[in-house]
């Protein structure tokens, strides 16, 4: 057994190449892991600047100097955070607060739907369902007790919001100025002889910054087309379940099944089982085939060329240890690690045993 350890070792550790990798590789998801949440401003800030990156590197090709060409992306990301604070955000309180106080109607029709149950199913009696009201009413009396310690807490969570809205900015505006100083501190840390760590990295600039921006422009393409879709059809929170729907791309496929329940709910207790709904349904289901066949394949031809398999794991087990952003880098840090794996160098078996003698 220790025979073997040592030949797989000689393998794909002899290549001082890969040490290096690999060490970066370690230090940076510790960091991460351990201190992601008190790093989240610099995390956002660093999407952010992916983000916009992209446009600033565009208007540089155009002739534009770097500096004139942040200023005037920085100012226009500035003057969009304020539409949504002040525009989209005023709009969504005011339909979420109408969601939870038509609440409790809605949830006296479930209930006498379910009485109902045993009448049309034999095999489910009437204990049963008294079972499952009971159920969802203790479920419901601690999920008011957690909206009720929200808002106990919500003073921390202002103070928190407000910090986030001077130090994001602040912290993207350098980003994008200082970039080329920022990548020359980082390098000069790092020893001369690195090609295959700067190979995984240039690959995951590239790839990271288009799947960033193509994650954003799917989320307004989806979202603003549903917005629309629900607008017309007369859908009850057409804006919130829009943002709701929008939103659900970051999660790739589980997003779309989970929020089809939302959307569902909303029109079966607005118009019950009727032609309204299944016309609902129709449209909903036309986005999201024209999302997943059409629009991300559109956007990331060159990030998505992975399992979907491996794409869900890569959802659970990083949303696992990093929550939201794990979620949102699900599909570059899945790529990473292939990209990784793909170049890591490999001892030849004629060196593995020279190395044995």
């Amino acid at each position: 057994m220790l025979e073997i350890l040592k030949r797989w070792y000689r393998r794909y550790f002899s290549d001082p190449q890969a040490i290096l990798l690999l060490l970066i590789l370690v230090v940076g998801f510790t960091v991460v892991l351990t201190m992601g949440h008190m790093l989240a401003p610099v995390l956002a800030a660093l999407v952010i600047a992916f983000l916009l990156e992209g446009v600033v590197r565009f208007m540089e090709q155009r002739g534009t100097r770097r500096l004139r060409a942040v200023v005037m992306v920085f100012s226009v990301f500035c003057a969009f955070v304020v539409f949504l604070l002040f525009g989209v955000v005023p709009l969504l309180s005011v339909q979420v607060t109408e969601l939870l106080r038509e609440l409790p109607n809605h949830l006296m029709v479930a209930k006498e739907m379910l009485l109902r149950l045993p009448e049309h199913y034999s095999f489910i009696s009437e204990k049963q369902v008294q079972d499952l009201i009971e159920l969802l009413n203790r479920e419901l009396a601690g999920l008011g007790q957690l909206l009720l310690s929200s808002s106990l807490a919500s003073v921390n969570q202002i103070i928190t919001i407000l910090i986030y809205l001077v130090l994001v900015p602040v912290l993207v505006f350098f980003f994008l100025k200082d970039k080329t100083k920022i990548l020359k501190w980082f390098s000069a840390m790092l020893p001369q002889d690195r090609q295959l760590a700067s190979q995984v990295w240039d690959e995951m600039d590239r790839q990271l910054g288009n799947y960033v921006r193509g994650k954003f422009w799917e989320i307004l393409i989806v979202g603003g087309v549903s917005y629309v879709a629900f607008a017309i059809l007369g859908l009850k929170y057409a804006i919130l379940l829009a943002a709701v729907v929008g939103l659900s791309v970051i999660v790739p496929y589980i997003g779309a099944a989970v929020v089809t329940v939302p959307v569902a709910v909303v029109a079966y207790f607005q118009w019950g089982w009727g032609t309204d709904f299944a016309v609902l349904m129709v449209v909903y289901a036309v986005i999201q085939a024209l999302d997943g066949n059409v629009l991300v394949p559109l956007l990331f031809s060159e990030v998505v060329n992975l399992h979907p398999i491996a794409i869900i794991v890569s959802v659970l087990v990083f949303g696992g240890l990093w929550g939201f952003w794990g979620v949102f880098f699900a599909i570059p840090l899945a790529t990473l690690v292939n990209a990784v794996l793909a170049a890591w160098p490999r001892a030849s078996d004629e060196s593995v045993a020279a190395g044995e003698a």
